[in-house]
């Protein structure tokens, strides 16, 4: 393929829509048991580790933008240490989280309050599914090295073989050992390690004569990792926001009724679906931003950048007109509740509405993890989730209920595309120059 874009966003897309579509199965399986609790129950304990998996997404994103201004530059030593510092502080993190996992997981019960039953219920998927915490964010790593190095098919592969394995080890506990909500923890639990094993197994059988370079005093080196920090400091910031407006939807949501978070959780299954697609070109916009300035190609950047946007504002079309046309039956492939299929009716306009509105905040980001530019994230991210996002959920939810959650919402995504937009003159086109 000759165009370098699709080169890399198709198997990406590929790639990243296999994640939303576990997360469909997993509620239908839920949602065609015999009550909405256990579909509930997934919701909860699967926003606590939103929460906390997405706060750590720095160690995918930072590892990307290293890894592929290190192999635009040839920088073969450089490569095996950006990723050893990578999975020494995944392994770090995960052990904080396993000693963690009790006031960890009350602390979440309590910000997304439900009932007694669905607490339990998610109480146990949590505490099974944290053990899974080492290898999940180990992937993150793994992830970041091949998109950095220009490699779409291997993550494209390791995707298949972890989220096609969740589904198949998840139907097994559930209908084999006829386990509930605590059979997608362990389907997710043993998925997670495969994948891992498998992606380590394929660095080091690929690339054994990059690592006879590897020296410990490299990876730890002071310079290094204050950079490393650095950056993913910036991004650790901005992604926590991020998922504390995802977080704070699904509390609202579970604060007004059981029937509205379920109406919520499987709509916003539309909006992560549409996410992962265009994360896609983000994650092009990654490894092919950081490769030019690698190679100090800097004056085909804005080139570039205007090629991926127009990419995604036709795939943002596309998917606008199916959400709008076809929202309904895809609803219910997600549950057969009359209950929540009649609930979530008035709400399918803001789904239809929500791609065009985010796809250029999607985008941007890409753009500036591959130039390394976090610190515009970040600001980007305070300004809309603090400034438009709450202050526009506090105003309009009291009159008009689920309607200003979603609207709130929306103009979150809208304002964040924009703001990133006015930044990057300053630190995308100017800095780069």
């Amino acid at each position: 393929m000759k165009n370098p874009i699709l080169k890399l966003a198709l198997p990406n897309i590929i790639s990243n829509i296999t994640v939303p579509l576990v997360g469909m199965v997993d509620l239908a399986l839920m949602g065609h048991l015999d009550s909405e609790v256990y579909l509930n129950a997934i919701a909860i304990g699967g926003s606590i580790f939103s929460f906390i998996y997405l706060s750590f997404g720095f160690l995918r994103m930072g590892t990307t933008g290293f890894i592929a201004q290190a192999h635009g530059a040839n920088d073969q030593q450089a490569l095996v240490h950006i990723f050893s510092r990578a999975l020494l502080v995944a392994f770090s993190i995960a052990f904080l989280l396993i000693l963690a996992q009790y006031p960890i997981g009350i602390l979440g019960i309590y910000i997304l309050h439900s009932s007694d039953q669905v607490n339990q219920l998610a109480m146990g998927y949590f505490h099974i599914r944290i053990f899974a915490a080492p290898a999940t964010l180990g992937l993150y790593a793994i992830y970041g090295w091949f998109i950095g190095r220009q490699d779409a098919k291997t993550p494209l592969f390791l995707a298949l073989l972890v989220n096609i394995g969740n589904v198949i080890f998840n139907l097994i506990f559930i209908r084999v050992f006829h386990m509930k909500s605590e059979g997608v923890a362990w389907g997710t639990l043993v998925a997670q390690y495969l994948g891992f094993a498998w992606g380590l197994a394929i660095i080091f059988h690929k690339n054994r004569e990059l690592w006879k370079t590897w020296a410990w005093e490299r990876v730890i080196q002071a310079n290094e990792l204050k950079r490393f920090f650095s950056v993913n400091r910036d991004i650790f910031i901005r992604t926590l926001l991020l998922i504390s407006t995802l977080t704070f939807f699904t509390a609202v949501s579970s604060r007004m009724g059981e029937k509205i978070l379920a109406v919520n959780t499987i709509l916003f299954q539309f909006f992560f679906f549409f996410t992962y697609f265009i994360d896609g070109f983000a994650n092009a916009a990654e490894a092919l931003v950081g490769k030019y300035i690698g190679e100090n190609k800097e004056y085909g950047l804005q080139i570039l950048i205007f090629k991926i946007f127009s990419w995604g504002f036709g795939i943002s079309l596309v998917f606008a007109l199916v959400y709008f046309v076809f929202g309904e039956n895809l609803m219910r492939i997600l549950t057969d509740i009359p209950e929540v299929i009649h609930e979530a009716k008035p709400y399918l306009i803001w789904i239809g509405v929500m791609p065009i509105l985010s796809f250029a905040a999607f985008i941007w980001d890409g753009v500036y993890i591959g130039a390394t530019s976090a610190k515009a994230m970040r600001n980007a991210m305070i300004i809309s989730s603090l400034l438009v996002y709450f202050p526009v959920y506090f105003l309009l939810q009291p009159w008009i209920g689920n309607h200003g959650l979603w609207i709130a919402f929306n103009a979150f995504l809208l304002s964040r595309g924009i703001i990133l937009q006015i930044y990057a003159r300053k630190y995308i086109y100017a800095a780069k120059a």
